[in-house]
């Protein structure tokens, strides 16, 4: 059976390195041509890295490529190594888990609220709402990556 790839994930990370890239190139090409470019192309910029962000560290959580030092895995016997794996997705999805929290309490106090971005004015919520969404995700490939672990599915590269 073929394992999950963060197919969501990697779909959305290119999107928005694909719409990051065009909204420059139209800019820079408007620049050229005007002398003036456009002012809002920031605020899209900045949320489309942000969603770049979450969802690139996502596919790397699914395929155990996020920075860990194996020296101390490598030593541990094997109910260390279990005990310590199962330590580091606790505290993974402890993080993952509040970040979650308190990025969908900031999206509803803002949907409540009803502010609007500065640039754009749209409501701010629609930028805000990726937070929980990609951060929930990501505690889902915690899990993931853990029990892969822990069954003996990935081992660190050496």
């Amino acid at each position: 059976m073929k394992r999950p790839d963060a197919r969501i994930e990697r779909t959305l990370a290119t999107l928005a390195i694909l719409i990051i890239g065009a909204i420059s190139l139209v800019n820079v090409v408007v620049r050229y041509i005007t002398g003036g470019s456009f002012a809002f192309t920031e605020e899209f910029s900045v949320f489309l890295l942000v969603m770049l962000t979450f969802a690139g560290a996502s596919v790397a959580l699914r395929s155990h490529r996020h920075i860990r030092i194996g020296l101390l895995e490598r030593a541990l016997p094997p109910l260390g190594y279990r005990l310590l794996v199962i330590f580091q997705g606790l505290c993974g999805l402890l993080v993952l888990g509040l970040i979650t929290w308190f990025g969908a309490l900031m999206t509803w106090q803002e949907y409540q609220w009803q502010s609007l971005s500065p640039g754009l004015g749209l409501p701010q919520w629609w930028y805000l709402i990726w937070l929980p969404l990609l951060s929930g995700l990501m505690f889902l490939r915690q899990c993931q990556a853990s029990l892969e672990r822990l069954r003996g599915g990935a081992h660190d590269d050496a």
